[in-house]
């Protein structure tokens, strides 16, 4: 926590924009695991990783949120999780030199506890050996992003923390009518109030749903604990158009809305899907107009 409140002692934080749709940009194909390009095409890689910290990123991540051991089991690579992400941290490590923090992802395993389709010990394994990795290659924190079972969330925050490492907890809230509920039903609140309790740095939203959403979901984390607040939106909701995925907000709008979610607390400020480094320059912009 000391080391959260260094990081944070000027203020929010701008951290990067997506991953996964910068690399399809580059030729990624849809629905092939981005984080194998971390060693068949570690050059697209590093210019991702390169493009977030040029438009002034304060912290980028890694390409590494789907290297867990039982995610990559479904597709036969459960034997690269340790060169998967020793890769993607050795990448971010080296574009941000000591111009940005590096925190390392880690996404959900994509199976459901609770009807038995991963077992909760092979949950807490799958995430310490891939936060030993992380941490061992240089990563100053660990990100466990885009959860949205509660259960899953306490048991990949106990296995990343036994790095030592500060670790965030970021929650995709898209369901519910106002779209303030995780996909399991877990509101911001319970959310917040339970990652406090089980050591998190920092709890935060991201993905589901348009930075529009954000501001209440980032008030009521807030009011609910008192640990930092980690803010990543999408660039608005998805649209097929012609046979590709499009995202319609501008860099301008998501911007916009900088000043409101600093006021409510939010303390890391970036985008995901859709999001590109121009997103992240009218950010800084907005944080700079914002201090003048």
């Amino acid at each position: 926590m000391n080391r959260m409140r260094e990081w944070l002692a000027g203020g929010p934080l701008i951290t990067d924009g997506a991953w996964g749709t910068q690399l399809q940009a580059l030729g990624l194909p849809l629905g092939a695991m981005p984080d194998t390009w971390n060693l068949e095409q570690p050059q697209h890689v590093e210019s991702v990783a390169r493009a977030y910290v040029e438009a002034g990123s304060q912290v980028i991540l890694t390409n590494t949120f789907r290297a867990n051991r039982v995610t990559l089991t479904d597709s036969n690579l459960e034997d690269l999780v340790e060169p998967l992400n020793r890769a993607g941290v050795s990448i971010s490590r080296r574009v941000a030199g000591r111009k940005a923090l590096v925190f390392a992802s880690m996404g959900p395993t994509g199976k459901m506890l609770m009807t038995g389709e991963v077992e909760p010990d092979a949950v807490t394994h799958a995430f310490a050996e891939q936060a030993r990795v992380l941490a061992a290659n240089g990563a100053d924190a660990l990100l466990l992003e885009t959860f949205s079972d509660l259960e899953e969330a306490k048991l990949a925050l106990q296995g990343a923390r036994q790095t030592g490492l500060p670790v965030i907890v970021s929650f995709a809230f898209d369901s519910g009518k106002n779209l303030d509920r995780t996909m399991m039903g877990s509101t911001p609140e319970l959310i917040a109030a339970e990652m406090e309790t089980a050591g998190a740095a920092a709890v935060g939203a991201n993905c589901g749903a348009g930075i529009e959403r954000f501001l209440p979901v980032c008030q009521r984390l807030k009011a609910a604990c008192a640990l930092p607040v980690w803010i990543k939106a999408n660039a608005g909701l998805p649209e097929v158009k012609e046979g590709s995925v499009v995202y319609n907000t501008s860099a301008g709008f998501f911007a916009g809305h900088y000043s409101a979610l600093a006021a409510a607390g939010a303390s890391f400020l970036g985008g995901c899907c859709g999001t590109n480094p121009d997103f992240i320059r009218a950010l800084v912009a907005a944080r700079s107009a914002a201090c003048a």
